[in-house]
């Protein structure tokens, strides 16, 4: 029985042997990288480590893209017995230096010159920090190349033939294998301590409930610094897939053609760009063409409600739908690669009618719900019990129950050991003896866990009105004309928002209504603008409460940016940031005298 990540390693190399186990672009062209080969070098990695004095206990940052490298260096660092710390490559400096200090780390892996440049200052104040390791081909005097430290593995092999499996053998399944750092929505990122067996509870109950297999082609797209691709680059190991790697967000739909993949885990704000760009070039269709487009669409969504209910399709909707799908549907498909089984969407909450939208399609999205703190999936849909606007079922194992004020509590396998150096912030995480999430949410009448807010993020009105506001900003976002949405409101008369308009769109409607504009920014402040954005956000959210709708909103001239501290590297907003660097702009949306939007309760 597999017990540790490192005998999962052992496994996958043993079982799964084929020629293309992973896949990386190199040259313009997708190059196979064979399980042999892959197996090789995480074993001359980790018996390089080794050879450097990295040990058990110890800590290594992973500062790099999704590559082959990253998973390699990984499982290199588990096998030696340390603990990966991983990096997002969005941080700047500063941050870097914090998860480096704070984690004790002894190694820094570096992928290429963009991230070296952001280490290269902050060297000399590195004191913890012994070796730094480049991917490159060539590295700067004093680091060392990671082909340095395979070579060092292959001597220390030479002489010790056995030194690998007695490595792999020390490993317990209590031990920490990571320390991932969150992302810092309320205050200073705190890593969280997470064991193999932690990860490989999650592994094997998510692998039971979804079917993956090694004829599955997977796209690893969204960052490994992630947990929840970090889980899932460990489930397809586990499961033996082939794994290719999506290039960057910018390439994400030519390698989608290119790898054809059966299997793409990412956040909400991919598909949100997938349904906008369907939607503007329907809209931008004949006549013709938009009527027949959503015919399809009102009969794939009528048969996929009835397929969620588990009812039969009756024989001339279902001949209808074949010609929907002939028509329309399998032409948005092609642009996948045309061989999808499920999407899964994790990180933040995906929009109801998003989710339906593609699932009238054949595209099947399976949202799912979790944190870094429980390895980290708790609910997820399944291709058997699917329910759109909800992150499906606890997971075999997991317990679930609410606080008083909603707040999801959990017990399981996969729930964290603690927070690093941390032990106030660790019992309050544990309180009562259950973990506290943040967030707030139910399960439905079938038990489905519906998620509502973050505790910390919900709004109260001054009358006394609660409001979420992830899923009124959700809502916004399903407008072509809307990239990014904050509600604003606590404590405040009425609920208003800083909106991010998606730039092109709005320039294309300005040329074609005859909007002179010498400036974005001129554009952005036209009352004709605030108008057209107040009419999108009318036609997404009719079925509101009034005092949840949207009375007033600033339209802002730029998106909000990871660097200026305003979203997290999972994109996640930092409401207090936003709001403390927006406030005059906020204060003058709650003025009497000024216009933008109406007024009321």
């Amino acid at each position: 029985m597999i017990t540790t990540l490192a005998q999962l390693f052992v496994n996958t190399v043993k079982s799964y042997p084929k020629d293309d186990f992973m896949l990386v672009k190199k040259g313009g062209v997708y190059t196979p990288i064979s399980t042999q080969e892959f197996g090789d070098s995480v074993r001359d990695l980790c018996l390089g480590l080794h050879a450097l004095g990295f040990g058990k206990g110890d800590k290594l940052c992973l500062l790099s893209e999704n590559r082959p490298e990253w998973v390699m260096t990984d499982v290199a660092t588990l096998c030696a017995g340390g603990l990966t710390v991983p990096v997002y490559t969005t941080l700047v400096s500063e941050q870097i230096r914090y998860i480096a200090d704070d984690s004790d780390a002894s190694i820094i892996v570096v992928s290429n010159a963009e991230q070296w440049a952001k280490l290269e200052p902050l060297r000399s104040r590195l004191e913890k920090v012994k070796h730094i390791i480049t991917m490159a081909e060539e590295a700067p005097e004093g680091v060392l190349t990671l082909r340095q430290v395979m070579e060092k593995g292959r001597a220390a092999a030479a002489s010790k033939p056995g030194l690998f499996d007695e490595l792999v053998g020390r490993i317990a399944p209590g031990d920490a294998f990571t320390l991932i750092y969150t992302s810092g929505t309320t205050g200073l990122p705190k890593g969280v301590i997470l064991t193999h067996d932690n990860l490989l509870s999650n592994i094997r109950t998510v692998s039971e409930i979804i079917e993956f297999s090694a004829k599955d082609t997977v796209l690893s797209f969204l960052p490994l610094s992630h947990v929840l691709e970090r889980m899932v680059m460990f489930t397809y190991m586990y499961k033996g897939c082939t794994i290719a790697f999506a290039e960057s967000l910018e390439t994400l739909a030519q390698n989608l053609l290119e790898i054809r993949p059966h299997i793409m885990v990412s956040v909400p704000r991919v598909f949100e760009k997938i349904y906008t760009k369907v939607m503007d070039q329907v809209l931008a269709s004949p006549s013709v063409r938009r009527k027949i487009f959503f015919w399809a669409l009102k009969v794939g969504k009528t048969c996929g409600a009835l397929q969620l209910a588990g009812r039969p399709i009756p024989g001339g909707l279902a001949f209808k739908r074949s010609i929907a799908a002939k028509l329309v549907f399998s032409k948005i498909l092609a642009k996948t690669g045309g061989r999808v089984r499920f999407f899964v969407s994790g990180g933040a909450p995906l929009a109801k009618d998003i989710a339906e939208f593609f699932y009238a399609m054949g595209l099947i999205i399976l949202e799912g719900y979790g944190l870094t703190e429980t390895s980290p999936v708790l609910a997820v849909n399944t291709l058997d019990h699917l329910r759109p606007g909800t992150v499906g079922r606890p997971l075999p194992g997991v317990e679930i129950t609410f606080a008083e004020d909603g707040e999801i509590l959990a017990k399981g396998p996969n729930i964290m050991k603690g927070y690093f150096k941390k032990e106030a912030e660790t019992r309050e995480a544990f309180e009562g003896g259950w973990f506290h999430t943040g967030d707030i949410g139910h399960l439905d009448a079938d038990g489905f866990l519906v998620i509502t807010d973050r505790k910390k993020d919900l709004i109260v009105t001054s009358g006394g009105k609660n409001i979420a506001p992830q899923p009124i900003e959700n809502l916004l976002k399903t407008s072509p004309y809307i990239a990014s949405a904050v509600v604003i409101g606590d404590r405040r008369r009425f609920i208003s928002a800083l909106v991010v308009p998606n730039f092109e769109k709005l320039e294309e409607y300005a040329r074609a209504q005859g909007i002179a504009f010498e400036s974005l920014e001129g554009l952005c402040r036209d009352p004709r603008v605030n108008e057209l954005l107040m009419s999108e956000i009318d036609k997404a959210t009719p079925h509101l409460a009034p005092y949840e709708r949207i009375k007033k909103i600033t339209v802002l001239t730029r998106d909000f940016e990871i660097e200026k501290g305003e979203i997290t590297p999972t994109l996640k907003v930092r409401r207090k940031s936003i709001e403390d660097k927006y406030g005059q702009i906020i204060e003058a949306l709650y003025k009497e005298d000024v216009g933008n939007g109406r007024d009321g309760g």
